[in-house]
């Protein structure tokens, strides 16, 4: 692993472990046994490197939805899919989301990236809904303004539920992801078609 990938992997996992503000340069260099001059070389600030963090979680979001959007017939168990996969991308940059505040307001350009992918996620979900409505999943009569809402409900939860995980149940990583994941998915039940709200009950409920 070249010494930038590693300082990138270690700066994510110190990130996770002890928190954004709580983490510098000179921290990750003295963990990797690197000196700081060897860190600065790649990477002037530790805004550059979350920088580039952000991005790559970004980029794993894109990577789920497109082959999400790539499906023909989408089907309630590729909804779950895509939202348990979700939760684990999220979980993995835990951080981000644990300190989304300071980091958007510390870093103007992350907090632009963030109000553009907002605006065009929520076009690319409609998208999907819509085709989960002609494939009958969803029933034809929910109204545009619920399918809206839902998509912001689903930002909502999806950017805090960890720090919320971490104030109510401080569950470990693999209960959270399918606990949340879960918690998302019972959104989507009130516009199930009567047939897949008995597959929903079946396969989703606990």
């Amino acid at each position: 692993m070249k010494t930038k990938e590693r300082i990138l992997s270690k700066a994510l996992e110190l990130f996770n472990e002890k928190g954004y503000n709580n983490i510098t340069t000179r921290h990750i260099a003295t963990d990797l046994d690197i000196s700081a001059g060897n860190l600065h070389y790649h990477f002037k600030h530790s805004e550059d490197i979350i920088k580039i963090l952000f991005s790559e979680l970004i980029l794993k979001m894109d990577v789920l939805l497109n082959d999400l959007q790539k499906i023909e017939n989408k089907t309630l168990e590729d909804l779950y899919h895509f939202t348990f996969s979700t939760y684990e991308v999220f979980y993995s940059f835990r951080f981000i989301f644990m300190n989304f505040f300071d980091i958007l307001k510390k870093i103007p350009s992350i907090e632009s990236q963030y109000e553009s992918i907002n605006i065009s996620r929520k076009g690319e979900f409609q998208a999907i809904f819509k085709g989960f409505q002609k494939n009958n999943i969803f029933r034809e009569d929910v109204p545009d303004f619920i399918l809206k809402s839902l998509t912001t409900q689903i930002f909502i939860i999806a950017d805090n539920w960890i720090i919320h995980n971490s104030l109510a149940f401080k569950m470990d990583k693999d209960e959270a992801v399918k606990h949340y994941a879960l918690i998302q998915m019972n959104l989507f039940y009130p516009l199930l078609t009567g047939e897949q709200q008995k597959i929903y009950e079946l396969n989703y409920v606990k």
